[in-house]
């Protein structure tokens, strides 16, 4: 944990998050917390406190951390304690940061100032968003998230503790262990960054099959740490501590700094027989476990669908293909396979699917070695493809009955969206599979579309996974690979008794891999005939089909640990309901629209009975400080597509897309250079742009709203000295803006301003600073630099001055242009800036190569028309008047033609107050 501090200010407090962007807040503080749907892995952390540099250690003093996590029956209830004493004799802010892991719901969270506690309470997001927006119109509210690596998220909250005052923060969340490898992984982080009086990590795991083995070790654990990890394992119970003292965390025994700084991490599993499993009941709930021991791995027919489009250029490229080779070097031989290639066009390494005999696997080698990139993402055919080899192998007859079908495909990008749309591509895919293929998606890098991938691969069976930009990216692929590699059993089946059952989760199974585990879990019509459980599964297995009957050997947890009070109530009930509720977001993404309506109303519902921050609830903890005011904070789960994100902004957004914590970055336009057009989109994250080339001194309508009365026009000049057979450049030297309703009238030169407004005149130079507030307008002039131009109760625009070396042969000062209020406008504003100014419709293909190798080109769909474009860079000068920051954008050939409303020549005017 790490601590951080502000002085208080007699008018309020400052509220600092962790980029050290503070706030001015009032006197509540309120802390919403939500989640959003992801992929996500077992992993646990403890909280942290931000601790800035120039705060005294002496000041801030982190009394105790203490981290419980109670397992039972891979249920895991973690509750995060920590209590920091303000010494100081003033007020100072305390930050408490929380990294959690990204499958856990939040159940808790309280705050103990002054002998006071202040607990969340659940809400529906909606409501808990309307609550924040109104703090968002006041201008009292921040939000934060920030990805922590690869599986965990942060999120801050901040309070006023008083001088010689302390504060307790207690977060409590629940996850279901997933098994992976044939072992469950609980894992701690702990970055404390000081030492701390009491530190403790303490976990209990109750497991009734009986545990296996148990091993904990740290990434930080030092051989003379290592005897403070106390572990005790007796039949179905296990206790893991480790309580360093102060001392024993301190780098040396005069140093201040701490050892404890990495992952404390916990592995286990349970004993298991070739049986129809486990069952547990607690209070009328059930959990059956399936996970038979010695199957035989049943073979498996796989067509790898591989990207190879223009955007797996470089280093994803090469570490697909390593990570490939790899991987076809892994299969067993009584395997089947076939690999596609696509970009715009797909081909087949194959026409059929080979048995991977070493011989084969060798070719398949020696061939994705010479893979290399073009075109575009054309995923609907190839993976259609892949279907109908699979197919053709089952009617062939030429690989053994009872194979498990699958297809692999990763890709780094969007798909093509100009012949089919998204949902037209998953349907065409849905279909073409019919439940009897699994569909395994891998998305590579941030620019992979998580969501589209998310929901084709739940529609066919299979998941998604993201394969992070990093060193690491082969061994990734492999470790997915591994988990899918050896399927025990396919089209696995529960059957129990209608009459004895009802709120089943999911009792049908594509596949049981080797390694995993399956979970089911309902409740009992009647408590008392648990001993007349009876139950059937059935499946495919290796060359037979796979049947159990039976009786359970279910038991009452009270008959299990007799003298064990549990520890979190009812357990088997909480964890029904989180299978349940995990289960009903994967199927709105997948169902209809009544479907997905049902299914979210749904698990609403259970997500407050239950209280758990899901990705339809959020967590309001509302704090008091006087009776005036009140501030908001949210942290808030992040999706994946989210993550995508984040991965090309440093880690940071807004708390979610309807959570917004400041005003959205509005789109410019703007003119500058050359001339260069550019059009940002934010929205998209994204920019066009376009030159326009003409004969120095024409006259070019820029806006143009007959509405407001605004209209800008723009003379260009050129080069003082042309070089023959060079090409004539042209800037922007004045510039014309008119506001008809009041009258006024403004020159802009490289020279002088001139102004007119409601007959009032005045001149002046860019030799000086001043500030000019007319009737309707105000001018702000910063020296050889800019121009501000405020229309009264209307829009904005600047306009930089770039200044020349006079004494340059070629070149002299010119203009350029931006809009800043844009939104102001009406919307019959037109002009060559204007007519974008209310939005612009267009998609953009995967780049491919150009004839610049450093200037990939690509389709853009927009106004009906496909435009071959380029990507470049542009710079805009508002921050920066001689550098300019470089603005990525596609631009648009041949003076925007296709872009532009008409063509260029249709924005010429007589004259620079002119329309016509």
């Amino acid at each position: 944990m790490r601590l951080s501090r502000q002085f208080t200010m007699s008018t309020g407090w400052i509220f600092c998050v962790f980029v050290c962007v503070c706030f001015t807040l009032g006197s509540f503080e309120t802390l919403v917390i939500t989640k959003g749907d992801e992929q996500w892995d077992s992993e646990t952390s403890t909280a942290r406190l931000l601790k800035k540099r120039s705060v005294s250690s002496a000041e801030i003093e982190v009394q105790s951390v203490k981290v419980v996590c109670k397992v039972t029956s891979r249920f895991a209830h973690t509750v995060m304690t920590t209590k920091a004493l303000n010494k100081a004799n003033i007020s100072q802010e305390v930050s408490f940061e929380v990294e959690l892991p990204k499958k856990s719901f939040i159940t808790n969270f309280s705050m103990e100032i002054d002998g006071k506690t202040y607990t969340g309470v659940v809400k529906e997001k909606e409501k808990a968003k309307e609550q924040y927006q109104k703090a968002v119109s006041s201008g009292q509210t921040a939000g934060l998230v920030k990805v922590s690596g690869r599986k965990m998220e942060k999120f801050s909250v901040s309070v006023n503790i008083a001088a010689d005052s302390s504060v307790v923060f207690i977060l409590t969340h629940e996850e279901l262990l997933q098994r992976q490898f044939g072992k469950y992984e609980l894992m701690i982080r702990v970055k404390p960054k000081q030492l701390v009086q009491h530190f403790q990590i303490v976990a209990d795991i109750y497991e009734p099959q009986g545990i296996a083995f148990v091993d904990a070790y740290g990434t930080f654990i030092t051989n003379e740490l290592l005897p403070l990890v106390e572990k005790t394992v007796s039949d179905k119970k296990a206790h893991v501590s480790f309580s360093p003292t102060l001392d024993q965390q301190r780098k040396c025994s005069e140093c201040e700094g701490t050892l404890i700084d990495g992952d404390f991490i916990i592995k286990y599993d349970v004993n298991r027989a070739h049986d129809i499993g486990d069952i547990q009941v607690v209070n009328g709930y059930f959990v059956h476990f399936f996970a038979p021991a010695s199957l035989p791995r049943v073979p498996k027919m796989v067509v790898f669908v591989i990207d190879n489009s223009y955007s797996m250029v470089g280093r994803k490229m090469s570490q697909t293909k390593e990570g490939l080779v790899t991987i076809l070097g892994e299969l067993p031989e009584d395997d089947y396979f076939a690999i596609i290639v696509f970009s715009s066009n797909f081909v087949v390494w194959r026409p059929h699917l080979c048995k991977a005999t070493k011989e084969n696997v060798h070719a398949a080698q020696e061939y994705v070695k010479t893979i290399e990139v073009s075109g575009g993402t054309e995923i609907h055919d190839p993976v259609i493809h892949g279907v109908e080899m699979l197919y053709e192998e089952q009617r062939n007859g030429t690989a053994p009955k009872n194979m498990v079908l699958m297809i692999i495909l990763l890709t780094d990008g969007e798909p093509n969206p100009w012949i089919r749309s998204l949902p037209e591509i998953q349907e065409g895919i849905r279909n073409a599979i019919n439940g009897n293929i699994t569909l395994f998606s891998l998305a590579f890098g941030n620019d992979a579309d998580y969501g589209f991938l998310d929901t084709l691969s739940k529609q066919n069976n299979g998941l998604v996974r993201r394969i992070y930009e990093d060193s690491d990216a082969p061994l990734q692929l492999q470790g997915f690979y591994e988990e899918v590699s050896s399927p025990l059993l396919s089209e696995v089946n529960f059957h129990y008794p209608d009459n004895t059952v009802n709120s089943l989760t999911r009792s049908h199974f594509k596949q049981l891999f080797n390694g995993s585990e399956i979970m089911v879990a309902g409740r009992l019509n009647d408590l008392n005939d648990i001993n007349n459980f009876a139950i059937e599964v059935s499946a495919q297995g290796f060359e037979n089909n796979f049947e159990l009957k039976g009786q359970t050997n279910a038991q009452k947890w009270e008959t299990i640990f007799p003298d064990e009070e549990y520890i979190f109530g009812d357990f088997i009930e909480r964890l029904w309901a989180y299978l349940t509720i995990q289960e009903l977001l994967d199927k709105k993404d997948k169902g209809t629209p009544e479907e997905k309506g049902n299914t979210t109303a749904e698990a609403l519902s259970l997500s407050l009975k239950y209280n758990f921050v899901t990705p339809l609830t959020s967590m309001v903890v509302t704090k008091p400080e006087d009776e005036t005011k009140k501030d908001t904070f949210i942290a808030d789960k992040l999706t994946e597509e989210e993550r995508g994100k984040l991965g090309r902004y440093g880690g940071f957004m807004p708390a979610s897309n309807s959570y917004v914590s400041h005003a959205p970055s509005r789109p410019t336009y703007y003119v500058d250079g050359d001339p260069h057009f550019i059009i940002e989109l934010p929205e998209k994250n994204d920019a066009l742009c376009f030159n326009i080339d003409d004969e120095p001194g024409t006259i070019f309508n820029l806006v143009r709203d007959p509405l407001t009365g605004i209209l800008v026009n723009g003379q260009t000049i050129g080069d003082k000295k042309v070089i023959p057979g060079e090409k004539v450049n042209t800037y922007f030297g004045r510039f014309g803006i008119v506001h008809e309703k009041f009258g006024i009238r403004l020159t802009v030169s490289t020279k002088e301003i001139s102004v007119s407004d409601e007959g009032k005149e005045a001149k002046f130079f860019w030799t000086e600073t001043a500030t000019v507030k007319g009737p309707n307008m105000d001018l702000r002039v910063i020296k050889d630099r800019s121009l501000t131009v405020t229309l009264r109760n209307s829009v904005k625009f600047l306009i930089i001055l770039h200044k020349v070396w006079q004494k340059h042969p070629y070149h002299q000062d010119y203009l350029g242009f931006y809009t800043l209020d844009s939104h102001l406008f009406s919307s019959n504003v037109h002009g060559l800036l204007g007519q974008f100014y209310h939005g612009l419709e267009f998609e953009v293909s995967e780049p491919f190569p150009g004839k610049d190798p450093k200037k990939p080109d690509a389709i853009m769909f927009v106004k009906g028309q496909e435009l071959v474009v380029t990507r470049g860079w542009q710079r805009d000068f508002r921050q920066d008047v001689k550098n300019g920051e470089q603005v990525p954008c596609w631009f648009v050939h041949n003076n925007g033609t296709g872009l532009l409303d008409g063509v260029h020549t249709d924005y010429i005017v007589s004259g620079l107050f002119k329309t016509v």
